[in-house]
């Protein structure tokens, strides 16, 4: 759910955000999704990468779950900042965000053959389908906190079931996955 809150929200509202955090320059939402989607090719390469070295995929989903945290709060923090720092952030945030592949085998290896394809569909659809709700509870906290408090709460509220998830699944690297459920 942080992916999709980032993309979802922080990344497609981004001129609100930039209104709200009193940037000089409104930034432009293609490119902060320009920014975003490099620094996520990245993060997945690098949450990949990491993950086959430290042989474990649970390790790596949470540091970069908590990463995306520590980026969430630079987002919602910094008031009046220039767009190139701006960008850099969307760029760190998708960076952060991207343990996307790393998500998918995780969640993909928890079951038997005959139903890990079905997974591995399926469970990614449920993540992208979360920014509905998502959306609905920022709009909805908007008017009583504004647009940073409600993104405050939102993410971290998004986080914080991320955390939580993931303490609750096996770690899967290593694991012999023949067999059926």
């Amino acid at each position: 759910m942080p992916i999709w809150f980032v993309i979802g929200i922080l990344i497609t509202f981004s001129p609100e955000f930039g209104k709200a955090l009193g940037m000089p320059v409104i930034p432009d939402p293609g490119r902060s999704i320009l920014f975003t989607y490099i620094g996520l090719a990245l993060g997945d390469f690098t949450s990949g990468t990491l993950a086959q070295i430290l042989k474990s995929r649970k390790k790596i989903a949470m540091a970069f779950i908590l990463l995306t945290g520590i980026f969430i709060a630079t987002y919602l923090s910094f008031h009046g900042v220039s767009l190139s720092f701006f960008y850099a952030n969307c760029l760190a945030l998708g960076f952060a965000t991207g343990y996307w592949a790393v998500f998918v085998t995780i969640a993909s290896e928890q079951f038997g053959t005959n139903i890990r394809s079905t997974v591995t569909t399926t469970a990614p659809n449920f993540v992208r389908g979360a920014v509905v709700p998502l959306t609905f509870f920022f709009q909805a906290l908007k008017n009583s906190f504004g647009v940073l408090g409600a993104a405050a709460w939102v993410g971290t509220a998004s986080l914080l079931l991320a955390m939580v998830a993931l303490s609750q699944l096996h770690e899967t690297h290593g694991k012999d996955l023949d067999y059926c459920e």
